[in-house]
């Protein structure tokens, strides 16, 4: 298993003050970070350093960040790739995973976030959490695939999303506020949006079977455990 602090991030981002904030904070939480402040050093470094993921700005100078993310892949690169931009519609997100990219992240963003989705994308790197198993249940990461007792469940991307974090992080807290993070970037559609959504996926991975999985905790959060 990886630990946090053997984790080396590439961070190819021309807004100084902004790329500062990420390396001083993701150095305070263990992890590494080079950092190139336009897009052809960026590639390059990308091309010939030891990085388990690279947060890669869209906008840069000299070359942008989906051309960077295009030719990565085509040169056999395949390091998960953390796209940052103020971007935020769905064209924008389709056109980032088509060309490569594993994660998306809209500025702003909370740091906080951008640490979890880094750890996840580390993770996946050393194979650790491609598959997550809990007395019965079975969550394919690299495949998207839910079961339960033999039974295939399908899951709504946000039922996923809700489901993947809670994987990661098993048998640990995860706060609300995180979720929602995950979720909305902390600004969920209404107050009662991440109460419906946790009330869906227990309908799916916990109702129609004798033990219950996902539990709440009160005034900490949600836990996966046994």
């Amino acid at each position: 298993m990886k630990s946090t602090a053997n984790i080396m991030v590439l961070l190819v981002e021309d807004n100084m003050d902004i790329a500062g904030t990420i390396s001083d904070y993701l150095s305070l939480e263990g992890i590494e970070c080079d950092h190139a402040y336009d897009g052809e050093t960026g590639f390059n470094r990308a091309l010939t350093g030891e990085y388990d993921v690279i947060l890669l700005d869209v906008m840069l100078p000299f070359r942008d960040g989906i051309s960077i993310c295009n030719a990565l892949r085509s040169e056999g690169i395949d390091t998960p790739i953390l796209m940052l931009t103020a971007r935020d519609t769905l064209a924008d997100k389709l056109e980032g995973f088509s060309a490569g990219a594993d994660d998306y992240l809209v500025k702003p963003f909370a740091l906080e976030e951008l640490l979890m989705r880094t750890r996840v994308l580390s993770r996946r790197r050393s194979g650790e959490i491609r598959r997550f198993s809990l007395g019965d249940l079975v969550v394919d990461f690299e495949n998207r695939h839910v079961e339960r007792s033999g039974r295939a469940i399908n899951l709504s991307p946000t039922g996923w999303t809700i489901l993947e974090v809670l994987a990661q992080n098993s048998p640990h807290i995860v706060t609300r506020s995180r979720l929602s993070m995950a979720l909305w970037q902390g600004d969920p559609p209404d107050t009662n949006a991440l109460k419906t959504h946790l009330y869906k996926l227990r309908m799916r991975i916990d109702k129609p079977f004798n033990q219950h999985l996902i539990h709440t905790v009160a005034g900490q959060g949600v836990a996966l455990r046994e």
